[in-house]
């Protein structure tokens, strides 16, 4: 099949950067989604805001604003934005969503003409996306797709040398990354001032209590900074939608600890690949358990360790193809 993606952002980025931190879990999905269906023998383009285009036989990318007129495609696939859809001619469309827009916001970021021009089949990331978006803005089809995570995550070698008092946030500042430090500074650190948390940079000043700033660099660094955790630590947040920074936690065989807010509910089975808490005091307790009891960190490890590997994105994106063919 010929397929095309089409992406807008306020960032440039291409193939090339497939492994920075600038990326968020949009364009990463995208990219492997693109390589592993170019893997499976279908023709890929994208377009989306790169620097330079690139037209080889393996890897066709382009600048949005230079599509030449009636070009035509099986299967487009945008990125969140319906309107990029008027860019090109192809018998089904699709737009991947990563948000829970309503509709009052659906009207005012000018998406509702081009929904109903287009009638496209709307992807979603899970259950709790399923569950919260509205209705009215999946009249024309809705498909749960699989997630996976780059395969630098799926490929790197597991050791033991571990940080027994180090605990990690790796997901963005606005999940909730002020909660876990009132947690962390209230419930966490008065009683155990050994103990230490590494977040992701905000731009808050942060009193010190243990607490860390990892630097961002690239999916290397990010693994780096993982694998020296005992623990992961994620709150959730109403917006989130999958949580790569879970999945890239359970790849890695990190147990992790959670409010279960969003989607993290479905990322983490508790008492199995981590711990769902019911409240802050609770989820300080569970942190502060898993600290200490190694009998229970050990276990979770070890059941992460049995489901490792289990998800890639090459069994992703054939669970991506089987999900289209249904829709059309």
């Amino acid at each position: 099949m010929k397929i095309c993606f089409l992406d807008l952002t306020t960032f440039q980025y291409s193939l090339s950067d497939k492994y920075s931190h600038k990326l968020r879990g949009a364009e990463t999905i995208l990219i492997n989604l693109s390589e592993n269906l170019k893997k499976l023998g279908h023709d890929v383009y994208v377009f989306n805001n790169c620097k330079e285009d690139i037209s080889t036989k393996s890897n066709k990318w382009f600048n949005i604003n230079n599509i030449p007129g009636n070009l035509s495609f099986d299967i487009a696939i945008t990125n969140s934005d319906i309107r990029l859809l008027n860019k090109v001619l192809a018998k089904k469309k699709y737009v991947i969503s990563y948000s829970l827009q309503s509709l009052e916001k659906f009207i005012r970021k000018g998406q509702l003409l081009s929904y109903l021009k287009h009638r496209p089949t709307v992807m979603l990331l899970g259950k709790y996306h399923k569950k919260k978006r509205s209705k009215l803005l999946t009249i024309f089809g809705e498909k749960i797709i699989d997630i996976s995570i780059d395969d630098l995550f799926l490929n790197t070698k597991l050791h033991d040398n571990i940080d027994n008092n180090l605990a990690i946030f790796t997901s963005r500042p606005d999940r909730n990354l002020n909660l876990l430090i009132d947690i962390w500074k209230n419930y966490i650190y008065p009683l155990n001032n050994n103990y230490k948390l590494m977040v992701t940079p905000s731009h808050n000043i942060i009193q010190n209590s243990n607490i860390l700033f990892r630097k961002m660099q690239n999916q290397s660094d990010l693994i780096k900074d993982l694998l020296k955790s005992r623990l992961v630590l994620l709150p959730g947040h109403k917006a989130e939608l999958f949580c790569l920074a879970a999945e890239e936690a359970r790849e890695l065989s990190i147990p992790i600890v959670t409010l279960g807010i969003g989607s993290l509910s479905e990322r983490v089975e508790h008492g199995k690949t981590g711990l769902i808490a019911n409240n802050n005091k609770q989820f300080a307790e569970y942190t502060l358990e898993l600290f200490k009891n190694d009998e229970l960190w050990t276990n979770i490890k070890n059941n992460l360790k049995e489901i490792r590997g289990s998800k890639n994105w090459l069994k992703c994106t054939k669970s991506f193809l089987k999900a289209v063919n249904e829709s059309i």
